[in-house]
């Protein structure tokens, strides 16, 4: 899957400079990635349950409504500060979900359509068959269930023929991917009759800290789970008890505020910051100090200062692959070269990160070579033009943090971030302001 250009125009924003150095707090939205797993587990859970400081965005309210679409009870709230509501019921059959271009969405949810008691089609946006879905469907099929392909192999869109349940066993998958095709298989595995044993068979496994998020919310929800064993997961036959649970600060959401801290100067805060956490954001901090930054942890507020200078890193991010592109953000800003590493599967996320990075680096006169699990950066002096997102919300925030020094910068379709930070267009005008950036807060004018 390559980086293509989209045959329409789209809106272009004109990402704005930054006038002073930033002394800021900014209020991050809850976590995409609990988020969807809490819903998961919640509507599969033995009664209702509480999901608080949820997440609000397009690829939660996906995951919401194809819940729903599978008959269980889901109520929203009207206000970001406010409860979201689980009510789990049998999973329901004939019906049609729309992924949108959700990864947690189209690779979480096949195996819970595996219970319903009728065939579940599976489809989305565009963009979105070009997503790897082949690992969830192979194995899902080596599991005695039966899927229909439509499109191209492997790929959206596909029905899952539900039968009420699913007897479970043994399955390999080759996750090297992405860590969302054993997650997926994990979150409904206690509903199989004989549980599940996965086993990734791929030569990597990017994003753990992913799974073992997987992991944490499934122990917590009373789940039986070893994973004792290197790559491989076996998770019991059980109930999923249902949970009041607070959603923590999306912490990979953090990085573009915290970043603007090395490219501006000043100081951003993020409230919120856990202490322990599976999420993969909570890597920034030290990658920010290597990159030139002061970062502190108090009580649970992290603060990160700047003052202009930006240092080249050499990184391994299999790890924390989501935040690849704000780091290659920050740097083409950099003083010396920058190497990304471990972050091939990168490839097959919203869209080609490695390509759509190289390509718009260079558009904008920088220079981004791709390797094969990674970009060489090496700085150059840019200058403004078009910074294509490709509806992808990542690519867009990056666009935003290069403006904020590089003038002349028009981010296209810049409400792709959405996505995952439904309100980032005022949070980010806020914060230049000097404003306390908070979802939904008003800007000062």
């Amino acid at each position: 899957m390559t980086a293509t250009n989209p045959t329409t125009p789209l809106p272009l924003w004109a990402a704005p400079g930054a006038g002073a150095p930033l002394d800021v707090l900014v209020d991050v939205p809850g976590s995409k990635s609990l988020t969807n797993r809490y819903l998961v587990l919640a509507a599969l859970a033995d009664g209702p349950g509480v999901l608080r400081s949820a997440l609000l965005s397009r690829d939660t309210r996906l995951m919401a409504g194809a819940l729903e679409t599978l008959g269980i009870a889901v109520d929203l709230p009207t206000a970001p500060e406010g409860a979201l509501a689980v009510t789990p019921h049998p999973v329901r059959g004939h019906v049609t979900i729309d992924c949108g271009l959700a990864g947690t969405v189209m690779r979480f949810l096949p195996a819970v359509a595996a219970l319903a008691d009728g065939p579940v089609h599976f489809k989305g946006d565009v963009e979105a068959l070009a997503r790897p879905m082949g690992p969830v469907i192979r194995a899902l099929q080596a599991l005695g269930v039966r899927v229909d392909e439509e499109g191209e192999r492997g790929r959206l869109p596909f029905t899952v023929h539900g039968h009420g349940a699913v007897r479970g066993g043994h399955v390999d998958v080759d996750a090297s991917g992405s860590s969302q095709f054993v997650s997926g298989l994990l979150l409904a595995a206690a509903r199989f009759e004989q549980g599940l044993v996965v086993r990734h068979t791929g030569p990597t496994l990017p994003s753990l800290p992913h799974i073992e998020m997987t992991v944490e919310t499934l122990r917590a929800a009373g789940v039986q789970v070893d994973d004792s064993r290197p790559a491989i997961w076996e998770v019991a036959p059980g109930p999923i008890a249902a949970r009041d649970v607070r959603v923590e600060p999306d912490l990979s959401n953090a990085a573009p505020f915290l970043c603007a801290a090395l490219v501006v100067g000043g100081t951003v805060r993020v409230p919120g910051w856990p202490a322990r956490t599976t999420q993969p954001g909570a890597l920034l901090p030290g990658i920010l100090e290597r990159m030139g930054a002061r970062t502190a942890l108090t009580d649970d507020v992290l603060a990160v200062t700047g003052t202009g200078e930006i240092h080249g890193v050499d990184l391994d991010l299999h790890a924390a692959g989501e935040i690849a592109p704000t780091i290659a953000a920050l740097a083409v800003l950099a003083d010396s070269p920058t190497r990304l590493r471990g972050i091939a599967h990168l490839r097959g996320h919203e869209t080609d990160r490695l390509a759509a990075l190289a390509q718009e680096i260079g558009r904008l006169g920088g220079q981004a070579e791709q390797t094969a699990d990674g970009l060489v950066i090496t700085p150059r002096p840019l200058t403004g033009g078009t910074w294509r997102t490709y509806a992808d919300h990542r690519m867009a925030t990056a666009g935003a943090l290069i403006g904020l020094r590089v003038p002349g910068v028009l981010v296209e379709d810049v409400a792709t971030t959405a996505k995952t930070i439904p309100d980032f267009v005022r949070m980010w005008d806020t914060m230049l302001a000097g404003g306390a950036a908070q979802p939904g807060a008003v800007a000062p004018r």
